[in-house]
């Protein structure tokens, strides 16, 4: 905590920039392992360039905040006090009034709440803090890979529970709610998205909702789910076939998975992030299929199941050691069906690890 607010601290020294204020549930966490969801309420961390951060909170979950670390500065409000007028309090203590710069989530911070804040600022100029963070982020430590690794292999268990209920007649919400019964029960609360279960035309929906979609022989079943551990989050894509399977099936299914190691191969310091969009891409519509892979290889993952970087073809920027990202790509055809191969990947000294460890060869469920 003290790490990531002294870096914060030391950016702001840097530009000039008198205050901060951090609004997301996300990044609260990151810099006070604190994670709340305050719904309408107010919630966030003001940092300053040269005094002590303030956390301002609803009354009720100060003592959370305590106990997760948090050793400065509290403003806890009831629901009957304007915690704006709170604030104002404080910062009357510090010496912001000539402050030239300040900092906010530009990409979070509603409008209303960004009027309030800037009103303690009138002439600054105002500058997006959520680079710094993003920079901060995109790097895991040693504690949140550990984190990671335990929420794919949640994940891996939970494609594993959707295999083994697989029979025909069952529903696709059917072999949902066992999944997430199954990971309940292993004590994950929260999915770090809507849990897909889709069967054969369903699959070539690349964002489908699961209904009452029977199970039938010759379906391809689609899965892609998460878990939420600790604050961090893991995500997982793994596609097979229920009892049979057509060579157009096969043809695309080694087309995904080949584009999918490929990508993965590059995967080391240094590579262009892009270009693990591009192979895979001109792998697939080399293959004829160009037209069905409509989204990026993958994405950033940590705290949010979709963080920095998005890995499309247009991004320049350099994979680091340390950086956990999903490496997802797929072909759907409308009304017939699809495949997704989706891994996280921790990028090493050297190299990769596929956190996510479900085989990936095509498998036909008996």
């Amino acid at each position: 905590m003290r790490e990531r607010l002294a870096s914060v601290t030391a950016w702001m020294n840097k530009n000039n920039i008198a205050a901060a204020f951090v609004n997301s549930t996300e990044n609260v966490f990151y810099l006070s392992n604190f994670y709340t969801d305050p719904h309408e309420r107010l919630m966030g961390i003001f940092v300053f360039k040269q005094a002590q951060p303030l956390f301002v909170l609803p009354a009720m979950e100060a003592g959370q905040l305590k106990d997760a670390g948090w050793e400065y500065e509290i403003i806890g409000y009831s629901d009957h006090e304007n915690p704006w007028e709170l604030i104002k309090t404080s910062l009357e203590t510090r010496d912001l009034a000539k402050a030239e710069s300040v900092a906010i989530e530009k990409e979070f911070l509603s409008y209303g709440r960004s009027e309030a804040f800037l009103a303690f600022f009138p002439e600054a100029k105002v500058v997006s803090v959520e680079d710094k963070l993003n920079e901060m982020r995109v790097v895991k430590d040693e504690k949140e890979i550990a984190i990671i690794r335990r929420a794919a292999k949640m994940a891996d268990f939970g494609v594993q529970v959707g295999v083994d209920a697989l029979k025909e007649g069952i529903s696709e919400m059917e072999v949902l709610a066992k999944i997430e019964f199954e990971l309940k029960k292993k004590g994950i609360r929260e999915m770090s998205f809507s849990t897909m279960v889709l069967f054969g035309e369903q699959s070539g929906d690349p964002h489908g909702n699961p209904g009452d979609r029977k199970l039938k022989a010759g379906d391809v079943v689609l899965f892609d789910l998460g878990v939420i551990l600790d604050g961090y989050c893991s995500d997982i894509t793994r596609t097979v076939a229920f009892k049979s399977v057509t060579e157009k099936q096969k043809e695309i299914y080694n087309t995904v998975l080949k584009a999918e190691l490929a990508s993965l191969e590059l995967s080391k310091p240094g590579t262009r992030i892009g270009d693990l969009d591009k192979i895979a891409r001109d792998l697939i519509t080399e293959a004829g299929y160009g037209d069905y892979f409509p989204h990026r290889i993958g994405h950033g993952m940590g705290i949010n199941v979709h963080e920095f970087p998005s890995m499309s073809h247009l991004n320049d920027g350099i994979v680091r050691e340390g950086m956990v990202y999903t490496i997802e790509p797929g072909i759907y055809l409308p009304g017939i069906g699809g495949v997704r191969i989706e891994d996280d990947v921790l990028v090493t000294a050297d190299g990769f690890e596929t956190l996510t460890k479900f085989p990936k060869e095509l498998q036909i469920i008996e």
